[in-house]
Parts: C-alpha cells; sequence; structure tokens
C-alpha cells in the first residue's frame, strides 16, 4: 500500500444469510456510515500530508539547504524588487523592467515576464506574499524538481497575461467574459500567479483533493466576492496547472502501462 495514495477499505460483501448483528455499532447505519466517511478523511488527510510535507521534507534531508536554491532566490528577488519600489525612481524602475499589462506588445510582455515573477503588488503586505511564495517554490522544487518547477511557475504566468489578452481584444460584453480597455493598465499579478499554479499542480499530481479545494477554492470565491483581474488571472492559472498536471498524469500512467506490458512479455 502506497503511503502517497493509500487505498480506501472497502466494506465487506454480505454474506448471504447473515444477519446484522444487535449493538454491532453504537449508532445503527448512519454510525457506521460516519465511521466510514471519518476513516475516509482520515486516511485522504493522511495521503496528503506525506505527498506534500513529508515526502518533500524527506528530500531536503536528503539533498541539504541547496536543493531550495529557486525558493530563496525568488523571495531574495521579491525583497530586492519591493526595497526599490519604496522610493519613486525605483518604482519607475521596477515597473520598466517587470511590469507588466495588457496593453504592452507582445514582444515587450514577453520580455518582462520572467522579471515579473519577483515583482510583488504593491498594494499587498509583502511577507505574507512571501511566506507564501516560499512554501510554493521549496515544495514545488523538492517534489517535482527545479526545471519543472520554473516551467509550471512561468507556464501558469504566462497563461493569465495571454489570456487577459485575449478578453481585452474580445472587449465589453461576451456574458461577461471580455474586458474593457482601461483594464489594460492594470498590473499583472507578479509572483501570486506562479505560487496559485503551483500549488494547484502539485495538489494534482500528488492527488491531494483537500489542497486543490483550499487553492482553487480560495481563488474562486475570490474571484467572487471580489471580481478583478488578478481574480481572473488567478482562475486562469489554476486551470492552466490542473491541464498540465493531468497531461503529466496522463503520461505516467502510459509509461507505467508500457513498463508493466514490458515485464510481462519478458517473464
Amino acid at each position: 500500500m502506497s503511503i502517497l495514495r493509500p487505498d480506501v477499505e472497502r466494506p465487506r460483501e454480505s454474506r448471504a444469510g447473515d444477519e446484522p448483528r444487535a449493538g454491532r455499532s453504537e449508532g445503527g447505519p448512519r454510525g457506521g456510515a460516519l465511521a466510514r466517511a471519518a476513516c475516509f478523511v482520515g486516511r485522504m488527510l493522511r495521503g496528503e500530508w506525506y505527498g506534500i510535507v513529508v515526502d518533500p521534507l524527506r528530500q531536503l534531508r536528503r539533498r541539504g539547504p541547496a536543493a531550495l536554491l529557486l525558493a530563496f532566490a525568488a523571495c531574495a528577488g521579491v525583497i530586492f524588487f519591493h526595497a526599490i519600489a519604496q522610493h519613486p525612481l525605483g518604482e519607475t524602475v521596477v515597473r520598466v523592467l517587470g511590469g507588466v499589462q495588457g496593453d504592452l506588445p507582445l514582444w515587450l510582455t514577453l520580455l518582462r515576464t520572467p522579471v515579473s515573477l519577483y515583482v510583488p503588488a504593491l498594494d499587498l503586505p509583502v511577507w505574507a506574499g512571501i511566506t507564501q511564495l516560499f512554501l510554493a517554490f521549496a515544495l514545488a522544487e523538492l517534489a517535482l524538481g527545479r526545471r519543472r518547477t520554473l516551467l509550471i511557475a512561468y507556464a501558469s504566468t504566462l497563461a493569465g497575461t495571454f489570456t487577459v489578452r485575449v478578453m481585452l481584444a474580445m472587449g465589453p460584453g461576451w456574458w461577461g467574459l471580455g474586458l474593457p480597455p482601461e483594464v489594460g493598465q492594470v498590473l499583472d499579478t507578479g509572483p501570486s500567479a506562479a505560487v496559485v499554479g503551483l500549488f494547484t499542480y502539485l495538489s494534482v499530481v500528488r492527488h491531494a483533493p483537500i489542497v486543490f479545494t483550499l487553492t482553487g477554492g480560495s481563488m474562486v470565491f475570490e474571484s467572487i466576492a471580489k471580481p478583478n483581474l488578478a481574480g481572473r488571472e488567478h482562475l486562469i492559472a489554476v486551470a492552466a496547472a490542473i491541464v498540465l498536471g493531468l497531461l503529466h498524469e496522463r503520461g505516467r500512467h502510459r509509461r507505467q502501462t508500457a513498463t508493466n506490458a514490458q515485464d510481462t512479455a519478458s517473464a
């Protein structure tokens, strides 16, 4: 039995002629259903704890602090750009280097997007964002590797950026999907889309529905409670990470099936 995806025990099938025993459970059928539900939730929590936390910590113990290079670099970049942006001249420099808007030319957007991953939103508390950024990059770097972590973070950010350009091109209307031209002057979400994308991708490939609900569900609630450009980009980042995670799981399943077929043929 895998500790990352523990199987749920199936209830034993009742045999013909078996009579329900009195006092089998204190609450009767309802009590038995509650006990099974609690057991299922407990197994799920245990599996997610091992898959999202315990396994990365084992990797950290084996590989050492050097395994968190991306997490430390991301936090250092956010702190650096946040410190510079506290001055008027520095704010202009940060905006020129990493400020992504929907009305920018495509080539300039692609040029600024890598830097935008380290440019925090100036109207939000930076230290809370740094904590989320460090956890997302650290857990992803330990569980997925450095290359795939960068790929998912960059792809999630680009997905939001490009989709916003499509929404601006559509214009107002379109059942609420289109955006007015003035939204094109609003700055991009910065590193938050990458954070949401990494957590979502981790929850998909590690089969963690509770983590997925906390990340994707919170983005849905945010977009409903406070509809704005950031909420849309976060939802797009969640959708992109889901697609990438499902594609990875499909490829992994195919490789595992091919390996099992080769082992059976060689046996």
